[in-house]
């Protein structure tokens, strides 16, 4: 057997940046971690190197000329053959609306200018992995599918593989709570059913509070336990029959809680801001408290056919500003 066919295939990654300093900087990181490397300085070769040959990631720049790293990202969604490669856009725009677009785009991460390389090969390294799940998955259901054609005793297993796969999608691999996609998914659901029933539906954003300088201070890796302890203990008071809690962006959490008023809405909340004080997690450059604590916007709503769910995702967000406007650790209800 020839050397070619022992080694394994290297994961190829398609940078697409129009600055030459940052193509030279990742193409070079990324070579010295083993990685295949591809490079294009505008949208339109990057559509057509992922069509040619789709690579297994895509590191996108937002800001480009002629085509915007969003507008690529849309094209390669259009498309079958590149609909699947995972996109992660490199931006130095920092608001949620920008980040917000990019997830609508389809992106599966976002991570700001500057950056560290560090952090852009564990983005890398954990979409990689799963991508590699993802499409484990998807061969297991094919095959599957293929086999209770003649053994209907397989029908479990293919239910049990679709389920998994299912989970992959609407978990955040941080936190383990529901993700972004999920959240929009069931908001939307559940505003349409209330809607025809005329129920309440409450919200509650929920932010840790100075969360950039606890990263500063403590690195990625304690970062993200202090999510998954704070995503554990926001989960605690909600009762899982119904309402949903999900990571909404980076350091906010998103809670959906069909049928419930604006004043079971805030007790919900205000038992959240106390599970995640009790948790004395050390917060060393926080101005407020020396530990972790939490500010929450409640709003809540009978859905219409003439309203629209982000309207009270807006609502609640205004309450959420209010809170760190009046000195973190609180709740405020914004109707």
């Amino acid at each position: 057997m020839s050397k070619n066919q022992t080694e394994p295939r290297k994961i190829s990654i398609l940078i697409v940046d129009d600055t030459p300093n940052n193509l030279r900087f990742l193409s070079s990181m990324l070579l010295e971690h083993g990685y295949e490397v591809r490079k294009a300085i505008n949208g339109q070769m990057a559509l057509r190197s992922a069509q040619a040959e789709p690579p297994d990631l895509i590191l996108l720049d937002v800001r480009m000329p002629d085509m915007s790293g969003y507008e690529v990202c849309h094209a390669l969604k259009e498309k079958p053959e590149t609909r699947e490669i995972p996109v992660i856009f490199l931006s130095a725009l920092d608001h949620e609306k920008d980040k917000v677009i990019a997830f609508e785009m389809g992106a599966v991460d976002y991570v700001t200018k500057p950056f560290q390389f560090q952090e852009v090969l564990s983005r890398v390294k954990t979409h990689i992995t799963i991508q590699h799940q993802r499409k484990l998955l998807m061969q297991q259901k094919a095959r599957l599918e293929e086999e209770v054609r003649a053994h209907r005793e397989t029908e479990l297993a293919l239910k049990e593989a679709n389920q998994k796969l299912q989970r992959l999608a609407s978990i955040d691999t941080v936190t383990h709570v529901a993700n972004r996609r999920c959240f929009d998914e069931y908001f939307q659901e559940q505003w349409q059913q209330l809607a025809l029933q005329k129920e309440a539906i409450s919200l509650i954003l929920c932010e840790i509070d100075e969360f950039n300088a606890y990263i500063e201070t403590n690195g990625d890796p304690t970062a993200d336990e202090c999510l998954r302890t704070v995503a554990w203990a926001i989960s605690r008071p909600i009762k899982p029959a119904k309402n949903l809690v999900a990571r909404y962006s980076d350091a906010k959490f998103g809670l959906i809680l069909p049928r419930t008023t604006v004043a079971e809405a805030f007790r919900v909340a205000e038992q959240i801001r106390i599970e995640v004080a009790q948790l004395k997690l050390h917060h060393a450059a926080a101005q407020v408290s020396p530990y972790v604590t939490v500010s929450l916007g409640v709003s809540s709503g009978i859905p219409s056919s003439k309203s629209q769910p982000k309207t009270l995702i807006e609502t609640a967000d205004r309450g959420l500003h209010e809170a760190i406007k009046q000195g973190y650790n609180r709740t405020v209800i914004h109707q």
